[in-house]
């Protein structure tokens, strides 16, 4: 039987177990002849030829079906395939991006050595949460739709991490914790750009005891950002228009919303930096400083999401965005608005604005402009 030799992130214990569905150690060992470097837009590396150079792996040996199965799901979702490479021991089985090829030497830019320790401190919770996800779907998608999702699944993942380890303060709150729920059955009955999720549970109750057993939904989403570009010295702000399928799916006659602009918080990200990158793809604006408004849930019975809403200081002249925005390849069409404040109070009271982070922004923001225009 060919063994099994796990580098990378799969190195990582907590990750492999999530993976395997249980501890599995393995017998330390080394691929000779390769290196790791780091892969583009992946947490994993990838393998390339070097002379003299060794790799650490975990070696796994008469692995059942099951456990097979797993690592390859899993592999397929990092796009991965199984890969025999020749050592000089006999060839061995490795999952990875693409063999390691010694008449193809790597001089790719950018493509530094790849480091456990370096990976572990910054992405393994991430990875680990997101592998949890994935396994989930094992039995019910393939490795090639598992890395399709794979994107928003960090995404979800991310947003995961973002609570557990920066939760809003608790002052008048009663106190209770997360782990005071009691989760019976948790079901996933859809999963792709946002994902569904059901459960059976029960939590205490004020009054003392617990509740009955509740069956509860909600819409899992990723973390976001919204920004309102204000020019203090004009006294103006953007706006985005674009269509929304949720107004659509509810009937709205007019599915374009005016918002501020928005987009999900990459894994990774500062909610700052997402809100300087969302302003450069959308309406071709670089923002100066950045006051933060709020932090909160816009609708917590049914929807996980989470956004940090923020006024960026800009310049806005006539022709700041006039042109339509946003990326082709998420198929956005955005059209840019550039209104005197004044303006953007008239719209609210006409009702034309119904967006509910526009709306804090701006209510936010009335009293507040000449000390802005100070700070500019």
């Amino acid at each position: 039987m060919t063994d099994i030799h796990l580098f990378g992130t799969l190195r990582d214990d907590a990750l492999r177990a999530r993976v395997l569905g249980r501890d599995i150690a393995g017998k330390p060992a080394v691929l000779q002849g390769v290196a790791t470097v780091e892969r583009p837009g992946a947490d994993d590396p990838a393998l390339v030829a070097g002379t003299g150079a060794e790799v650490p792996t975990l070696c796994l040996r008469a692995l059942d079906a099951d456990l097979r199965r797993r690592i390859e799901f899993y592999a397929g979702g990092l796009g991965c395939r199984a890969v025999e490479l020749p050592q000089p021991g006999g060839p061995v089985l490795i999952f990875a991006p693409d063999a390691p090829d010694a008449a193809a030497p790597h001089d790719a830019e950018g493509q530094g050595p790849w480091d456990l320790a370096v990976w572990q401190a910054a992405w393994a919770p991430i990875c680990r949460r997101a592998a949890e996800e994935a396994m989930g779907y094992l039995g019910r998608i393939d490795g090639a739709t598992l890395a399709g999702r794979m994107p928003t699944i960090r995404v979800r993942a991310s947003s995961w991490v973002r609570a557990q380890t920066a939760p809003a303060p608790r002052h008048l709150r009663r106190g209770y914790d997360r782990d005071r729920v009691a989760v019976h059955d948790r079901r996933q009955p859809y999963a792709h750009y946002f994902a569904v999720e059901e459960a059976d549970l029960q939590h205490p109750k004020f009054n003392g005891g617990a509740s009955d057993t509740l069956t509860r939904a909600a819409f899992v989403l990723g973390d976001a950002v919204t920004v309102l570009p204000y020019d203090p010295a004009r006294d103006r702000v953007l706006l985005v228009e674009q269509f929304r399928y949720g107004p659509h799916v509810r009937g709205d006659v007019l599915p374009w919303s005016l918002e501020p602009v928005a987009g999900r918080i990459d894994p990774g990200e500062m909610p700052q930096e997402a809100i300087r990158r969302e302003c450069d793809e959308e309406a071709g604006l670089t923002l100066g400083h950045l006051e933060p408004v709020a932090s909160y849930y816009p609708s917590p019975g049914a929807v996980t999401e989470y956004l940090y809403s923020y006024v960026g200081l800009c310049d806005l002249p006539d022709e700041a965005g006039s042109d339509a925005g946003g990326k082709d390849d998420e198929g956005e069409d955005i059209l840019s608005h550039v209104i005197g404040f004044d303006r953007l109070m008239e719209l609210i009271a006409l009702g034309e604005i119904d967006n509910a982070p526009l709306l804090l922004t701006a209510f936010w923001l009335a009293p507040r402009r000449r000390e802005l225009a100070a700070l500019a």
